[in-house]
């Protein structure tokens, strides 16, 4: 059948399985609007406050489900809006594909209105990128930036497409989807056997999971590998999911603001095996002190990643999921008692703590939403001490149950992701922890939520200051607090109610379950503003370059300020 550019677009969107799209429209994408239009049934259309609302609502989209987000913007600042959407979802490994108009062939290259060669900006930040100038060109090029973004390591492609390329027509012959196969070819019996020795001449193997885990499905293959093998394991923020927080074998999270408990373990073990993860300086913080007394095993699915960052005995490269299930044939059950009684010891020693003064702590905060959902809420973050907070007391049951920034570390990622995630959950109660911070920098998607009636729950954990920066500011710059107070006249409640969210002011402990409870109830927008000391500080914390020796925890700090 003959058809123009833009409903050869739609039509391949529909061949992939897609029924939402976010973005925001302009001059150059007219055309796949006006597809969009007639196809509004089937296809259902977000219109964010801003384009990187769009792009992280994609995201949270995909890593909710596993599916591929799409968001759509118009050419130069709607397509250079996207990017830094894109450059997040690059970092944690999340399929997303973003849409974006041009100027018209004739147009590129002559400085025209709104131009921006947006292929060339986000070349480092893609897996891959086109530009498409030829109709004839458009249905295969959608077809291989689905294929490409969820094949193998997950991540965004951007396709860019000329004004012309929209509404000039040819043949379109619908097609299936590419199938993806899993990446199991370079899986060697010799890797897995080596392996499965490694861990089987272990008298202290220690396991990390991280996001690679959730994007291969691996969590029943991992669980059944830490219970047969009687290993602790612990998990990046990227992980978190992975095991159920409350399994026994599970340590928290490692690295800088991990438990003292998973570091302490990372120094003691015999093997350390990372799982589906990176090594980044978040989790090695000191690369050359990083497991001292470890053979290090690492399964990843990138073999860019193997030696990257720490140095390997033995690597197998391939489908997580896939690995685990090979490891599990081969590997025989096995007890290891002395080393889980010397976990069972730290974890009851050095358990996460905050100080109880009858004030309103942001942990507690945490502790209530354990006990109100009971695991079952999908929780997204954006990025400071709140994100640190929840990673550390938020009790997580389930895989893509936890969404945040991992790696780019972007302030005004969540509330765009929780709306995704939402729309693409509608049966979970979905909330965001945020920061004051990062709520200046984002609100404005409460004005999304509310139009779209997508009943998220925004809890702003309000301490008036960037508390994440002001902490390395009192702990390693003499407390020089230079541009962190927030100390502005806004009012957030007065803010939300002219959204027309649901609002509530939280300033005592005896406030947070009504909160909650009555924001689940409304089952609409809503806004929980929880006003907590300026002072509240992230622990444990190993300083930037530090080892997990250089720890600060909370009784340590306690002791610092006592003098």
């Amino acid at each position: 059948m003959i058809l123009n550019g833009s409903e050869i677009l739609v039509e391949c969107l529909k061949e992939q399985g897609v029924d939402t799209v976010f973005g925001y429209p302009g001059g150059a994408v007219l055309n796949i609007y006006d597809a969009l239009y007639k196809h509004q049934h089937e296809i259902k259309h977000y219109l964010t406050s801003h384009e990187q609302g769009a792009a992280h609502a994609a995201d949270g989209y995909a890593r909710s489900t596993g599916k591929v987000g799409v968001c759509i913007a118009t050419s130069g600042p709607g397509a250079c809006n996207l990017v830094t959407g894109i450059a997040t979802a690059y970092m944690d490994s999340i399929p997303i594909v973003a849409i974006t108009g041009n100027v018209g062939l004739s147009l590129l290259g002559k400085d025209s209105f709104q131009e921006v060669d947006i292929t060339g900006v986000t070349m480092p930040i893609t897996k891959h990128n086109y530009i498409v100038k030829d109709v004839t060109k458009l249905a295969e090029t959608v077809r291989k930036a689905f294929y490409i973004a969820r094949k193998g390591r997950p991540g965004p492609v951007l396709i860019d497409i000329t004004k012309d390329v929209t509404a000039a027509e040819c043949e379109y012959t619908p097609a299936e989807p590419y199938k993806i196969e899993k990446r199991v070819k370079t899986i060697t019996d010799e890797d897995i056997n080596a392996a499965i020795e490694l861990i089987r001449s272990s008298k202290k193997p220690f396991m990390y999971c991280g996001g690679g885990c959730i994007n291969a499905e691996a969590s029943a293959e991992i669980i059944k590998l830490v219970e047969s093998q009687d290993m602790p394991v612990s998990s990046s923020a990227m992980g978190l999911g992975v095991i159920p927080s409350d399994h026994p074998n599970y340590t928290g999270m490692i690295g800088m603001h991990g438990t003292k408990t998973s570091n302490l373990l990372t120094n003691e073990c015999d093997l350390f095996i990372a799982m589906g993860a990176r090594f980044s300086d978040r989790v090695a913080t000191n690369f050359n002190k990083f497991a001292p007394n470890a053979k290090v095993l690492h399964i990843d699915i990138d073999p860019a990643e193997i030696n990257k960052n720490i140095v390997t005995t033995q690597s197998v490269i391939g489908d997580v999921n896939e690995i685990c299930k090979r490891l599990n044939a081969g590997l025989e059950r096995i007890e290891r008692r002395e080393w889980i009684s010397e976990v069972e010891k730290y974890k009851k020693e050095f358990p996460l703590k905050y100080a109880d003064d009858g004030k309103l702590k942001p942990q507690y905060i945490m502790e209530r939403i354990n006990a109100i959902c009971k695991g079952e809420e999908i929780i997204v973050t954006e990025v400071g001490q709140h994100q640190m907070w929840a990673c550390q007391f938020i009790e997580t049951k389930y895989p893509r149950h936890f969404l945040t920034s991992g790696g780019l570390g972007t302030m005004g990622y969540g509330l765009g992701a929780a709306i995704g995630a939402k729309v693409a959950n509608p049966d979970k109660v979905v909330f965001n922890i945020a920061g004051d911070g990062c709520f200046y920098m984002n609100h404005i998607e409460m004005a999304t939520a509310v139009a779209n009636d997508v009943p998220i729950i925004e809890i702003v954990i309000n301490n008036h200051v960037l508390g994440m920066v002001r902490q390395w500011q009192d702990l390693f710059y003499d407390a020089r607090y230079s541009q962190t107070n927030l100390d502005k006249a806004t009012d957030f409640i007065k803010l939300g109610e002219a959204y027309k969210a649901v609002t509530f002011n939280v300033t005592k402990p005896e406030e947070v379950d009504d909160a909650i409870k009555q924001a689940i109830a409304a089952n609409k927008p809503a806004l929980i503003v929880c006003e907590i000391d300026r002072d509240e500080k992230v622990f444990p914390m190993i300083p930037a370059g530090k080892s997990s020796e250089d720890m600060i925890t909370f009784d340590d700090y306690e002791t610092m300020q006592n003098g």
